[in-house]
Parts: C-alpha cells; structure tokens; sequence
C-alpha cells in the first residue's frame, strides 16, 4: 500500500483529513496537502490508537482511521477468554500467581507491566498488538465477543451493570428475598415474585432437557416440582434454599443456577426474553434521532432501568436538542445527544437513584466510565461502537 506522508498530496489525503477533522482531531482544510497539521493529527490519532507514532499513514493507520475499528486491546477492566488466555501466559512465564477468571483486575495489569519490562515494551500494563505478539507469537486477536449479534451485546452490557460482573457470569447473576421476589436471576434479574424467571425455567426444561437434568442433578425433580406448583409453593420453595437474613442461595442450589447462566442454551433463552426490550430500544433510538450500535445500547438500558422515556422527559430531550452546535461532526452530534438523553433519562428517575442513573447512561453514551467502581470500555469490553447499524 501507499504511504501517506508530509509532502503527499491527493484525494487521498484529503479522505485522510476528512476522517481526521470528523473523529475532532483536525482543525485545518480539506486541501488534500499532507503539511504539519495533518501529520500532527495523525500523530494524535496514533497514540490514541495504540499504533506505532510516526506520523505516517500506513496500512495499520489506514485500516483503523476508515475500517472504523480501534485497535484490539486488552487492560484493566476487560473481560473474557481472551484475559483467561493472558492469565494463562502469564501464569506459565510464573509472573501471576491469581485466578484464572477472565477479569482484567489489579493482579493481571501488575504481571502485564512485569512482562513487559522484561521483554523490553512499553510498561503501561496494556496488552496491545506488541504485547501480545510477544505473549503469544502471533497477530493479536479481537474478542470473540466482536462477532456476537448486538442484541446479545446489548444484553450482556446491561447484564454486567445489573451484575456488577462481566460475561459470562453476567448472564448468571442471582440473589434472594432481599427485595420479595423470592430469587431473582439471569442478565435483566427476572424473578419469582413477579412471575418472569418461571417461562425461562421452564423453556429451558423442555428444550434441552439433558442440559438441565446435567446441571441440577438430584435437584432437578424438586425444582420441575416446585416450577409447577402453585405461586404461594413456589415462593416458600425459593426462600427454603436461601438463608433468611443475608439472601444468599445455599449450595448447591447456588452453584447449579450459576452454571446454568453460563451455559450457551439458557443464554439464548435469556437473549429471546430480551427480545421486546431490544425492538424498543431500536424503535427509542428512532424515534429520538439516534442510529449508532451504542445508541442502541443505550435505549436497551433506558428501557430495562427506567423502563421507558415519558412525554416529558421527550420534550425535554427534544429542547437539550435544540440547544446543540449545528456544526459538530456527524459522530460527536451523536454522542452529544445521547448526552442529552442520558442526563434527562437520569434526571428522571426518583431522586436518590438520580446520579446512579446518570453515571450509568453517561458511560454508554461517552463510550466509557466507571459504574459501580467498574471501569468500562464499552467498545474495547463489549465490541459496542459508534457505527450505524
């Protein structure tokens, strides 16, 4: 491929500043003339990306500034197989000495910058392209989470924030009585008490019968039993396995109900519960003018938390429009309204739950954000982007 470079000139490098000047990194003209401000944006964009700084734009640059895509890294907070096989190197180079759980915490980031100072890379504690050519001798992999539908996606991120955990624990979240609803379960907490966790249980019976009877073993008649008794019978079931003052299911039943939320069957069960939740949040997204992977997401969020957006709130998030700079970019007048209908969203909701919301909304809408003392990336952790859909 060609290099683009200071002196280079064309329709190219216009293409080059265009995308520069769209992403908020350039400020010059379209001139199609590669001169220091172009090279100095490209720089930015490098270093933003993980990409080697020299301020030329060669293959990796071109595909990351058009294909859309940020460079795959791994670091603190991400989450999945991929941080399991990091663990795993770093275990057998005896640099880390923790769990192998999938969870890019503390333990993980210190073995990383160990590893990479022996090896002579850069010590920022992030498994980038060169780190993991080195870890693994190989191009660096997305996240197979990359290639899942984005109603999936969508799930498990609001799973995780549900949960406190990412996936696939996030689909396997459980809890007692604390609140009534006798136990509550999976990605979005459907529950006994209201009804919503019995069709799960029961899909999942009758579709993959030898899955279920696998996991729950012995207990798997008393569960079927207690599925189809009477309310009241369920309610006395679900708080007999549970300790009546912290709410924490007993062993094994805890044990089984999570291995149940990992496995791919009842995930799918989840995902076609969900499935309401997510054609509103698409028909939210269009009604409010919003077309990106992560305004979609965002909806899914509104529509699970706060379970709707009111007249309102609408009229609210329409004037926050209004207020907007007419000339922002096509992507930063996306994100600056998914500003506005997560700040409105949040404004919403009952006082003491106001700022929750908001930290909530605001890391889908920003791309990025602590939530419950989580760092998240939600393109990096989730594959959710700006793209349109």
């Amino acid at each position: 491929m060609t290099l683009y470079k200071l002196g280079s000139r064309g329709k190219e490098v216009e293409q080059i500043q265009q995308k520069l000047k769209d992403a908020g990194l350039y400020a010059g003209p379209i001139d199609g003339e590669f001169g220091g401000g172009t090279r100095s944006a490209v720089m930015t964009f490098q270093a933003r990306n993980k990409l080697e700084v020299d301020g030329i734009v060669g293959p990796a640059t071109w595909q990351v500034l058009f294909a859309g895509a940020i460079v795959t890294l791994y670091k603190l907070g991400s989450r999945g197989i991929e941080v399991e096989q990091i663990q795993q190197k770093l275990k057998d180079a005896k640099l880390y000495a923790g769990p192998i759980d999938g969870e890019f915490g503390g333990g993980t980031r210190s073995a990383v910058m160990t590893f990479q100072a022996r090896n002579g890379l850069d010590v920022d504690g992030i498994v980038g392209p060169n780190t993991w050519r080195a870890l693994f001798a190989g191009a660096i992999v997305e996240p197979a989470l990359s290639a899942r539908s984005l109603d999936y996606k969508c799930l498990a991120l609001t799973g995780s924030f549900e949960n406190g955990v990412g996936i696939p624990e996030c689909f396997a979240g459980i809890s007692g009585d604390f609140d009534g609803q006798g136990i509550s379960f999976g990605a979005l907490q459907w529950c006994f008490g209201q009804g919503s966790l019995q069709p799960l249980l029961k899909e999942m019976a009758a579709n993959h019968t030898e899955t279920m009877r696998t996991i729950f073993q012995d207990r798997y008649q008393e569960l079927i039993d207690a599925l189809n008794s009477p309310h009241v019978e369920l309610m006395n079931f679900a708080r007999s396995i549970q300790d009546p003052v912290k709410y924490f299911l007993y062993e094994p039943w805890r044990g089984m109900f999570r291995t149940l939320g990992r496995s791919g069957e009842f995930q799918q069960i989840e995902l076609h519960h969900a499935a309401q939740k997510y054609r509103t949040a698409l028909g939210m997204a269009g009604t409010y003018n919003l077309g990106s992977e992560r305004a979609v997401a965002l909806m899914f969020d509104v529509a699970t938390q706060n379970g709707s957006i009111r007249n309102r709130t609408g009229e609210r998030i329409r004037d926050g429009y209004n207020a907007l700079d007419t000339t922002l970019s096509k992507d930063d007048l996306e994100v600056a309204r998914m500003q506005v209908v997560a700040n409105c969203a949040a404004e919403a909701s009952l006082p003491r739950w106001i700022e929750d919301v908001r930290r909530r909304k605001l890391c889908i809408a920003n791309g990025r954000g602590v939530v419950h003392g989580t760092d998240y990336d939600i393109e990096a952790q989730f594959g959710i982007r700006l793209a349109r859909i």
